[in-house]
C-alpha cells in the first residue's frame, strides 16, 4: 500500500490505445463450470495467463491483504483485540482464499512483536516468539484451513517505503540475502505459494531501460532468480514501475514494458505480474474525471496491465486495491474494477487473480473489510468482492459472507475469583450453525478483551473496585450474539499507578505531510484501565487521522486518549496508535502520558 497521498504522483497520460490491435479476444473463452472441484493443491506453475496448480488445475487468487509485519510492531494488526487463529478463520468464512503478508527487511534481526494481547486465552502459543517465528504460527494455521499464503517485501525497513529496492542502509545484497532466507524457510511448506519481491517500485525505477541501478526488471530477474535457487517451486510475483515511456500511472502500477521487456526467470513458468490499482479515497487520476467514467476503465487497465493476460503472456495479480468508498467516484470504480477481473461463476479460474487491500480497518486511505472494533465486517465493502470470490484450497471452502445468523448468548456466566488487578470469569459455551470462534468480553460498555474459550482473565482493573461484566459469542462470520446476564465482581486490596511513558516515533516525512507511531507503556506496578496523552506542537503541525486512539486537537495543543480495545494495560504492558498529519513533521513534541 502507498503511504496515503505521499505524492500527488505524476499525472498519467492515458495514450491512444487499440483494443482490437493488442487484446486476445475473448469471446471464444471456454469458461470453467461451477461444479468443477475446488484447485490449489500442492505448489503452483503457470502456463500462459493461468495459474495452475500440482494437478495442472487452473486456480483463482481471491485474496486479502493482512499487514503489519512491516511496521514497528513487526506483526500483523489487531492481535490486541483478537486470536491470530480466530481472525484467519474469519477470513476463510468470507470466503478468500489467499493472504498477502506484507513485511520489512526487519524481522530478519529477531525484532520482537508488539501489541499482541495474550489475555483471555488468546494467542498463547505466539507469546516469548520473535516475528519470524510468528510468520511460521500465521503460515501453519493459514495452511491447515485451507488458505495460501504470498510473502510481500513490502519496505526495507519499518520507517517507510522505497522507489527502488535498495537503500544505503539495506543494500541489494541484503535484499537477496533475505529473500534466499524466507523462501528457503519454507521449502516444504505448499501453503506459501510465492514471494512478491517488492513493493512498488516507483520513480526513478525504470522498466527495461538497462541501467542495473534503477531497472526494476533487470533487479526483478535476480530476486526471482534468488528466491528459486532456496526454493524453486514458489511462484515470484513481479509489480510494475510508475513510469514507462512518459507514461505514469500507480506506484507500482504500471506494467507497460512487459510486452517489450519480459522478466525471465532461470525455472520457467514461476511469474505473475501484479498490478496495484486505487480509487479516489488514496488520490487523483486524470480517468477519474474523464467524461466517460467509469466506462474508460476498461481502456486504462487494458494500457498498464490487462494486456498481459488478455494477450496470454503471463497471469495477472491485482495484488492491491481498495476504497473508502465514501465517494460515488470510488464505488463506481470498484464495481467496474470487479466486472473487470471477471465474475467467477462466468470464467472460473480463466480470471484475473487479486488480494484486496485490506482486512485492517486502520488503513488511513482506504479502511479495511474489518469494522473499528476488528471483528463486525462491513459487509458493503466485502459485497462489492462477492462476484469474483472463488473456492478455497485444500480444506478450504468458504461461505462467501452468507451466514448472517448470530451465535445463542452466552449463559452461566460466573466469577471464578479476584485479586487486586485480575478478575477471572467462565461461562458456559453456546453454539451457532456454523461454529462459535471467540467471545467477547465487556467490563461495562467497554471490551475487556476477548476469548477463544469458556475463561477469561481481565487485568485492566483497579484494585477494591466492583465491576460489572457481560459476554458475547461470535462467530467466523462476524455475527455476535445478545449479551448474557450480567455478574459483578469487586477486586480485593487498594491499589494505585503513576508509571507511564509515551514513544513518539516519525515514521515518514514527505514534505506536505508526516506519519507517527507512538508507543503507550505501562511502567508502574498495578494494571491501568485507560491512559491519556498530550503534547503540544511548536510549528503549526495538524492532525489529519488516526487510528487505535481517539484525539482532539485545539490550535497546537492534542489530547489522546485510548479505545475500548486498547485501554487495558497490565503493569510492564504496551500498546501502540498511529497517525497521519500536515505539513511536514518539525520537532518531536514532549509527550507527557498518564494513566488511570
Amino acid at each position: 500500500m502507498l503511504h496515503p497521498l505521499r505524492t500527488l504522483r505524476r499525472a498519467a497520460r492515458i495514450a491512444a490505445f487499440s483494443a482490437a490491435a493488442l487484446l486476445l479476444p475473448l469471446a471464444g473463452t471456454v469458461t470453467a463450470q461451477a461444479a468443477e472441484p475446488a484447485a490449489g493443491s500442492g505448489y503452483w506453475h503457470t502456463s500462459g495467463r493461468q495459474i495452475l496448480d500440482a494437478d495442472n488445475q487452473p486456480v483463482r487468487i481471491a485474496g486479502i491483504n493482512w499487514f503489519g509485519f512491516e511496521t514497528a510492531n513487526y506483526v500483523p494488526h489487531g492481535l490486541w483485540s483478537r486470536d491470530y487463529k480466530s481472525m484467519i478463520d474469519q477470513m476463510r468464512s468470507l470466503g478468500y482464499n489467499t493472504i498477502r503478508l506484507p513485511y520489512s527487511d526487519d524481522i530478519f534481526a529477531g525484532t520482537e512483536p508488539a501489541s499482541i494481547n495474550y489475555s483471555g486465552g488468546m494467542n498463547t502459543d505466539l507469546e516469548g516468539l520473535d516475528s519470524l517465528q510468528v510468520m511460521d504460527r500465521i503460515v501453519d494455521h493459514a495452511g491447515s484451513v485451507g488458505m495460501k499464503v504470498i510473502l510481500d517485501r513490502h519496505r526495507p525497513d519499518s520507517a517507510g517505503q522505497s522507489a527502488l529496492w535498495y537503500t544505503s542502509a539495506v543494500p541489494e545484497s541484503t535484499w537477496l540475502a533475505h529473500l534466499r532466507t524466507l523462501a528457503a524457510r519454507y521449502a516444504g511448506n505448499d501453503a506459501v505459494v510465492g514471494i512478491d519481491l517488492h513493493n512498488e517500485p516507483h520513480d526513478p525505477a525504470c522498466w527495461g531501460c538497462g541501467d542495473t541501478a534503477k531497472d526494476w526488471r533487470l533487479a526483478a530477474e535476480r530476486g526471482g532468480d534468488a528466491v528459486l535457487s532456496a526454493n524453486p517451486d514458489l511462484l515470484i510475483f513481479v509489480e510494475g514501475v510508475q513510469t514507462f515511456a512518459g507514461v505514469s500511472g500507480w506506484w507500482g502500477g504500471n506494467l507497460m514494458g512487459v510486452g517489450q521487456y519480459p522478466v525471465e526467470l532461470s525455472v520457467p513458468h514461476r511469474v505473475v505480474y501484479s498490478a496495484h490499482d486505487y480509487a479516489t479515497s488514496v488520490a487523483q487520476q486524470p480517468w477519474f474525471a474523464d467524461a466517460s467514467f467509469p466506462d474508460n476503465m476498461p481502456g486504462v487497465w487494458d494500457k498498464y496491465w490487462g494486456y498481459i493476460f488478455k494477450q496470454n503472456i503471463a497471469p495477472v495479480w491485482v495484488g492491491e486495491f481498495g476504497t473508502t468508498l465514501q465517494s460515488t467516484t470510488d464505488q463506481k470504480w470498484l464495481k467496474a474494477l470487479a466486472d473487470y477481473l471477471r465474475p467467477t461463476s462466468r470464467y472460473g479460474a480463466d480470471s484475473f487473480s487479486w488480494t484486496f487491500w485490506s482486512w485492517n480497518p486502520n488503513s488511513g486511505d482506504t479502511g479495511g473489510i474489518l469494522k473499528d472494533d476488528w471483528t463486525s465486517v462491513d459487509t458493503v465493502k466485502d459485497g462489492y468482492l462477492a462476484s469474483i470470490k472463488a473456492p478455497g484450497f485444500g480444506n478450504g471452502g468458504g461461505s462467501g459472507g452468507d451466514d448472517t445468523r448470530a451465535p445463542t448468548a452466552p449463559t452461566g456466566l460466573t466469577v471464578t475469583g479476584t485479586t487486586a488487578g485480575s478478575v477471572s470469569l467462565s461461562w458456559q459455551a453456546t453454539s451457532d450453525d456454523t461454529g462459535v470462534t471467540g467471545y467477547d468480553v465487556y467490563r461495562g460498555s467497554t471490551k475487556a478483551g476477548t476469548a477463544t474459550g469458556t475463561t477469561y482473565t481481565d487485568t485492566g482493573v483497579t484494585a477494591g473496585t466492583s465491576y460489572t461484566y457481560t459476554v458475547r459469542a461470535r462467530d467466523a462470520a462476524g455475527n455476535t450474539s445478545a449479551p448474557s446476564a450480567s455478574v459483578t465482581a469487586t477486586t480485593t486490596g487498594s491499589g494505585g499507578n503513576t508509571g507511564c511513558k509515551a514513544v513518539y516515533t516519525v515514521n515518514g516525512d514527505w514534505g506536505s505531510g508526516f506519519g507517527v507511531d507512538v508507543t503507550v507503556t505501562n511502567t508502574g506496578t498495578a494494571p491501568a484501565t485507560a491512559w491519556k496523552l498530550t503534547w503540544t506542537y511548536g510549528s503549526g503541525q495538524k492532525i489529519t487521522n488516526m487510528w487505535n486512539a481517539a484525539y482532539t486537537q485545539t490550535g497546537a495543543a492534542v489530547t489522546v486518549t485510548n479505545t475500548d480495545h486498547n485501554g487495558s494495560l497490565a503493569a510492564g504492558a504496551h500498546t501502540g496508535f498511529g497517525f497521519q498529519g500536515t505539513p511536514a513533521a518539525g520537532a518531536v513534541p514532549t509527550v507527557s502520558c498518564t494513566l488511570s
